[in-house]
């Protein structure tokens, strides 16, 4: 029996004004895999997940969800999966743990059945406390929790996290990631999720796929995502604007690959070289000496763009 919780084959869709938005697409998730689904604006996530959640009917291709066919058995993959949108539908005259019983409710639980789910859930998402309080008075990263709470009434096998994080400060991000990765680790949870932070793809996933212009144009775990690009960023920090102009003409020299930063500079060089005996002789030659110099591995920040800018390339030159 095959351990793939999610199985996509050639789809696509075609909107009516003939707009493709997916392209053939095929991939696969296993179950208790922790998949990051990243892209631009309008390269089809939001697309996909709607055909995957059961919301958009594809115009070509395949796909199951815990082996069930998303044409042909869309109830039964509704019963198997939870969806968090990056608006949530919370109802702030209603408290948290209301809501979370009415959810209860609507699947078939009985009172009892409702009020134990949510006694649950409110503890795991850290809500215990403010239960009984009106949504309405809920901050942001709270109605995100209980939202995630929400979604997962029915104990789905599958959770899709559409930009769960967005609009959140720092404190509130960290909070709800810990209860994410909390349902995968600990209770394996399948997770299938889109962001507009790759840092935190790149610290939780497993797995990235990267959608672009409709098409999958790289599916991998992030380290060898970030291992594919053989490139380092030296980072050189000088004490004025004036030093950094001044250095940035002599690292010309040695590549075009490079970022200007208020007061810093930074290149891209390939891994492995010794670069640094070179730098230092250039920014001698016109007597600039930065104050710190600090050598990275590629994020996955730097395989997107690289990805992204290689696509629109292939692009121009074919003339599209």
């Amino acid at each position: 029996m095959s351990n793939r919780i999610i199985e996509v084959s050639q789809l696509s869709k075609t909107y009516k004004e003939g707009t493709e938005a997916v392209k053939n697409i095929s991939f696969s998730v296993k179950e208790g895999e922790f998949f990051a689904f990243l892209g631009p604006n309008g390269a089809g996530k939001s697309t996909t997940i709607k055909m995957l959640t059961t919301l958009m009917k594809p115009t070509f291709g395949e796909g199951k969800i815990a082996g069930y066919d998303l044409l042909q058995k869309p109830e039964k993959i509704r019963l198997q999966i939870g969806v968090a949108l990056q608006n949530t539908a919370i109802d702030p005259a209603l408290t948290g743990r209301e809501l979370i019983i009415l959810q209860g409710r609507l699947f078939g639980f009985s009172k009892a059945e409702a009020i134990k789910r949510a006694k649950e859930l409110l503890e795991l998402v850290g809500l215990t406390k403010d239960a009984d309080k009106q949504c309405g008075k809920y901050s942001g990263g709270m109605q995100r929790r209980l939202d995630l709470a929400m979604t997962l009434v029915h104990r789905p096998k599958v959770l899709f996290l559409d930009e769960p994080t967005v609009g959140l400060d720092p404190a509130s991000r960290m909070d709800l990631w810990q209860e994410i990765k909390k349902l995968n680790k600990e209770y394996g949870t399948t997770i299938f999720l889109t962001t507009q932070y790759l840092e935190e793809a790149d610290e939780v996933a497993d797995r990235v796929g990267i959608i672009n212009d409709g098409e999958i144009v790289a599916l991998e775990k992030p380290e060898a995502l970030k291992s594919s690009l053989m490139l380092d960023k030296i980072k050189l920090f000088f004490r004025s604007i004036q030093e950094k102009e001044k250095a940035q003409k002599a690292m010309m020299e040695i590549t075009s690959n490079l970022e200007s930063l208020d007061n810093q500079i930074i290149l891209h060089l390939q891994k492995n070289r010794e670069y640094l005996p070179v730098i230092l002789g250039k920014l001698a030659a016109v007597h600039v000496f930065p104050i710190d110099i600090q050598i990275a591995s590629p994020t996955l920040d730097d395989v997107f763009l690289q990805i992204i800018r290689d696509k629109k390339s292939t692009n121009e030159n074919r003339g599209v």
